[in-house]
């Protein structure tokens, strides 16, 4: 990997960037943060990056903040998580600051309006692959416990209606149990 002043020049301009150019909400910057620090950069592996959104989701507080410093933190330690928060925070925090002055405008342009319920639909489909691409993981991996995992976690939202947070804390719940019968066999 690159000196630790390079990693963070650009890690925060990526973060910078793809936090003002990104609509829809933390799971979009989830993707594209996998697409930049994976795919492009390759200073994180695919399973590495799945864990790091799983800490990310399940830390209260807004996804795309808590992606940042989870990967951020994973760069650079301490000063990465910080220029990566910094780097998320700056864009929407302009673009709120600048939409409040103007609200009444923006409220009824037709245009804006128009632009924005477009965005919609490329939200959803932003995250369709998200699901697709964490999901396609964890089946690729062929690991009967993941897969169980999944399948119960899907069934708890789709047909039981289970909330969200619920879901999360069982499924952490889970990993912890499993990471530590693993841990124990090993020792054994």
């Amino acid at each position: 990997m690159e000196n630790r002043a390079a990693v963070l020049k650009k890690l925060f301009f990526s973060t910078l960037t793809l936090s003002a150019f990104t609509f829809g909400g933390g799971y979009v910057i989830v993707t594209l943060l996998k697409k930049k620090f994976v795919d492009e950069y390759h200073w994180i592996e695919e399973d590495e990056m799945l864990d790091l959104v799983a800490i990310a989701q399940s830390a209260p507080g807004a996804i795309a903040v808590n992606g940042a410093i989870v990967v951020g933190y994973k760069l650079s330690g301490l000063l990465g998580a910080l220029v990566a928060i910094v780097a998320t925070v700056i864009p929407p925090f302009l673009i709120i600051s600048l939409i409040s002055v103007c609200y009444t405008a923006f409220r009824e342009n037709f245009f804006i309006a128009q632009m924005l319920e477009g965005m919609q639909a490329g939200v959803g489909a932003v995250i369709a692959s998200v699901v697709y691409e964490m999901g396609s993981g964890v089946v690729r991996s062929r690991d009967a416990a993941s897969l169980l995992i999944l399948a119960a976690a899907f069934a708890a939202d789709l047909v039981f209606g289970v909330n969200v947070a619920f879901i999360i804390l069982a499924a952490g719940a889970a990993g912890v149990l499993r990471t530590l019968f693993h841990h124990r066999k090993e020792a054994a």
